[in-house]
């Protein structure tokens, strides 16, 4: 169950184990929070919660970075209901919220609303007015208010620490198949299909499906061997993330070819889950030249994928 909110008052809580933060990606990291979360409320007899936020507070606090997520609030809900948990809670974040002291974020949210009987956070968790709580703190006040506190320290893929800004470092740079890796899942992007130039079809014979995202942070730009979800389908596929150089596109695009597909997706709704980068967008002297490529790409793409 999803909650909007956590107003005071009965919220039909009672004996939570609660994890909190922003889970942008839902990252391997993410997921050893919330499977302790899930193992923890098992043995306790209690509700496995997370609680997140929306929007991020770095949009709320430093809207100048321009920080993209790597999920949409749809996609994050999503994988998180999808970890075991008994509910999500969504705090609106605002800049009201964000002067709220440490101490009573505690009182007011773990203690009065969710009924905390345990709190399982990263090892690096930092809350509450200009971050000022932290582990030491959540410690102290779960002795005075009756819940404990257990630590989850960073995983490691790689040698490295899964991170969300370490995913978008490696999206990026085009590295997807690196990020997957971190992620636990191929990286994807929703998407609607809308009417785009029609030469894929009409001048190459290879229909493509032209996808406007709301998704805030896509690959570099290249040829992707591709899964695209359609429903409870999983079709393999060759994306073509960029402007097309060939016929010099201004705005940036993202269409796919689905290898195992025939018909009409216009209006419709697909997942795109980046796999591998084939190779860099390029501009080509022919239409011919153009043609030989994208099919030698879904070839390539073929074999990528066909292990899988």
């Amino acid at each position: 169950m999803v909650y909007d909110d956590l107003p005071p008052g009965e919220t039909g809580f009672s004996r939570t184990v609660t994890t909190i933060g922003n889970f942008d990606g839902v990252h391997l990291g993410h997921r050893a929070i919330l499977a302790r979360v899930c193992q923890r409320a098992r043995e306790l007899g209690g509700q496995a919660v997370a609680v997140t936020f929306d929007p991020h507070p770095v949009k709320v606090l430093r809207p100048e970075v321009n920080l993209p997520m790597l999920t949409t609030r749809d996609q994050k809900l999503q994988l998180l209901s999808e970890s075991g948990l008994d509910a999500v809670v969504v705090l609106p974040f605002t800049q009201k919220f964000a002067a709220l002291p440490a101490r009573e974020f505690v009182k007011q949210y773990f203690c009065d609303r969710l009924k905390a009987r345990e709190v399982v956070v990263g090892h690096d968790y930092c809350f509450g007015r200009g971050r000022e709580g932290n582990i030491d703190l959540l410690k102290e006040m779960g002795e005075v208010l009756g819940f404990t506190v257990q630590v989850v320290w960073a995983v490691e893929v790689d040698g490295a620490v899964v991170s969300s800004s370490l995913i978008r470092a490696l999206l990026r740079l085009g590295k997807v198949t690196e990020a997957g890796r971190l992620l636990g899942r191929a990286y994807g992007v929703t998407g609607r299909v809308v009417r785009g130039k029609g030469r894929g079809a009409k001048l190459l014979g290879v229909p493509t499906a032209n996808i406007l995202t709301p998704n805030e942070l896509l690959p570099s730009c290249g040829i992707y061997a591709v899964w695209v979800r359609r429903g409870d389908a999983i079709l393999p596929g060759v994306a073509n993330l960029g402007t097309c150089p060939t016929f010099e596109n201004a705005e940036l695009s993202l269409e796919v070819h689905l290898m195992e597909f025939s018909g009409d997706l216009y209006g419709e709704s697909l997942e795109v889950q980046f796999v591998t980068r084939l190779r860099e967008e390029q501009r080509f002297p022919s239409l011919e030249a153009l043609s030989a490529q994208i099919h030698a790409d879904i070839a390539a793409a073929r074999r990528v994928l066909a292990p899988h």
